[in-house]
């Protein structure tokens, strides 16, 4: 079975044997993050100069969009350093929230302008591009979600598995479902729609808040330190800009296939809704307010796509 925390281990190993690592250990505690930062900085500074250098400012902005997103992980998390659980109800009712905001930024923010898009582009044919775009979603979807070894969080209490097993399974099963929805945030913006792009990389990170709180909660339960818990959280999050510059430099580049792209992120995420975060929220039984709280994420969601211009 794939093991990514051995993997990480043996990198993290490679690393601490480098001498330029070893050299930058040894410096006053000032002057080593001074190097860290400036590393990170100069990295930024690459990355971003190429993509406004190669592509546009819109795609920078993309880019930049699906790293907040995926950050808001790491936010949701933070809850984990002051407690070890929060109730079955209130915690629904976030995931509850967070498939609501889901389902409007896919049909508003995806949907709706694919299908625009595709009719620009294909006349009279825009919904069946995009309707196969979304099948295809959701088989991509399927077949990661059966080939890959994964862990559903409602079986984070399996007694059969160690500590260790579950968090790569963690870890492996937020990377599948967080990947699609960096990449919608990134066609999204790679269609030129400044408009659609804000909302949806609002809302993805709207619902990775609980998704953080979801990963972080039961690594303290299963006695992990709690920074590194919500570090690894935020790392999760972190596959999505990933997945927003394959977006947005695929779209960009090939702008024909923008409608087909578009319905495939909302056919991965209308998937995930499906197979993960609703049943979640009902998987203690029937839940009312978990379903109301859906109904709120949609109309508030529904709401900021009419509201922001």
């Amino acid at each position: 079975m794939l093991n990514i925390q051995s993997f990480l281990d043996e990198q993290y190993l490679r690393l601490q044997a480098h001498p330029k690592y070893q050299e930058v250990m040894d410096l006053p505690p000032l002057k080593r993050w001074g190097v860290f930062i400036g590393l990170f900085l100069l990295s930024q500074i690459v990355v971003f100069g190429g993509l406004y250098l190669i592509f546009d400012k819109i795609v920078v902005i993309g880019f930049l969009a699906s790293i907040l997103a995926g950050l808001a992980t790491g936010v949701g998390a933070l809850p984990a350093l002051f407690f070890k659980d929060i109730s079955k109800g209130l915690f629904n009712s976030l995931l509850g929230a967070a498939a609501g905001v889901m389902l409007a930024a896919t049909a508003f923010s995806l949907l709706v302008p694919g299908m625009d898009y595709g009719d620009l582009i294909w006349p009279g044919k825009g919904l069946w591009v995009v309707s196969a775009g979304m099948l295809i979603g959701a088989l991509f979807l399927h077949i990661a979600d059966e080939r890959l070894p994964h862990l559903h969080f409602d079986a984070v209490n399996d007694a059969t598995l160690d500590s260790l097993q579950k968090i790569s399974l963690f870890i492996i099963a937020i990377t599948i479902h967080n990947f699609p929805e960096g990449m919608s945030v990134g066609v999204s913006f790679g269609s030129g729609d400044m408009k659609n792009g804000l909302v949806l990389s609002i809302a993805i990170a709207l619902q990775n808040l609980p998704e953080g709180l979801a990963v972080a909660l039961p690594l303290v339960g299963l006695g992990y330190n709690k920074w590194k818990a919500v570090a690894i959280a935020t790392l999760t999050g972190l596959v999505e800009p990933v997945g927003g510059l394959l977006g947005i430099t695929m779209v960009t580049l090939f702008s024909s296939i923008l409608p087909i792209a578009m319905g495939f992120a909302a056919g991965a995420m209308l998937f995930v809704i499906s197979e993960e975060i609703i049943p979640e929220t009902h998987s203690s039984g029937r839940s009312r307010v978990a379903t109301f709280s859906l109904m709120i994420g949609f109309i508030v969601m529904m709401m900021l796509d009419k509201l922001i211009v």
